[in-house]
């Protein structure tokens, strides 16, 4: 594949904020059309790594390409090309929908600025609210304003901090549709996320804790790279064998889903050993595949804390 076919090309980019490095060395090649989800616990770097490929930090170490521009020397380059949409709404509540994409598209410089705005209106389902204060909306109708106000610019790259943050599921799903859309045209697209079913439907994940990359790859290849077996307990008082399983050796998670149990680890015979001991006759065990949560769960665990 060649250099032209990512629209993501780093290596060892690094940050560093005092005696801290918050981003540490990560590569990363992000193919064009690609949804890719970039995962991990808060303050593990996802954020700043965001901005560094956007144009807003330098990195202080590491080289590559953003849409085919230098991440250190042609970041006014990256800033015309990518759509960036921040954790936080940060768009004029007092202005109206509408006033708010011209406000954008003024800024970016689009041409026939009347016609942009309105087509992104509809394309997002805003045509109907289109006077309605930015203030006034729910967050799932904040969330579409803030794609919109992204997409006006025609970007190639749409890098999205935790878009669906509490949003509730319909509006998540709906997002999700979008998205999916968007890659469809040979849009790029890296979102961060906590939600574990968002995860799941993008082409590929990269996993950040501490700074550090801990895995990549599609899902199965996440899954299977982690070797963590997992088996689902069910029947009564399991919140005494919850506390029973917790600190064996070979016992790295025990975690209630609903009525159940899930016990894992990643030495399959130690953990084997650990639910012998306890086993009887009125709980039913049975071997699961292990799922997203659990594995990203487990290499946390395994991280080292860049600020303990």
């Amino acid at each position: 594949m060649s250099a032209t076919d990512y629209a993501i090309d780093v290596t060892g980019i690094t940050k560093r904020f005092g005696a801290k490095t918050v981003v540490n060395a990560i590569d990363l090649q992000v193919k064009r059309g690609e949804i890719y989800g970039f995962l991990g616990p808060n303050g593990s770097g996802k954020t700043t790594f965001i901005r560094m490929l956007c144009g807003l930090l330098t990195p202080d170490a590491g080289s590559g390409t953003c849409l085919g521009y230098d991440v250190r020397t042609g970041q006014a380059d990256i800033k015309r090309h990518v759509g960036y949409m921040t954790q936080k709404f940060s768009y004029y509540e007092d202005l109206s929908i509408r006033e708010n994409l011209d406000f954008i598209a003024r800024i970016y410089d689009v041409p026939d600025r009347p016609t942009a705005v309105q087509h992104s209106l509809e394309r997002l389902g805003l045509a109907n609210r289109s006077a309605q204060l930015a203030g006034q909306l729910s967050g799932g109708w904040k969330q579409r304003l803030a794609l919109a106000a992204c997409l006006i610019h025609s970007p190639q790259l749409l890098l999205l901090d935790e878009p669906t943050a509490g949003v509730d599921p319909k509006a998540r799903r709906e997002f999700w549709d979008e998205i999916h859309k968007l890659a469809a045209t040979g849009l790029t697209v890296l979102i961060t996320t906590h939600y574990m079913d968002e995860a799941e439907r993008c082409h590929r994940l990269a996993y950040l804790a501490y700074g550090s990359l801990l895995t990549r790859g599609t899902l199965e290849e996440v899954l299977t790279t982690a070797k963590l077996s997992t088996w689902m307990v069910t029947g009564p008082d399991l919140r005494t064998l919850a506390d029973d399983l917790r600190g064996r050796p070979g016992v790295e998670q025990v975690v209630a889903f609903g009525t159940t149990l899930h016990v894992s680890g990643r030495d399959a015979t130690q953990l084997e050993t650990a639910i012998a001991a306890v086993r009887d006759p009125r709980h039913e065990w049975k071997k699961i595949r292990s799922g997203l949560e659990d594995v990203f769960i487990s290499l946390m665990d395994q991280a080292k804390d860049n600020f303990a």
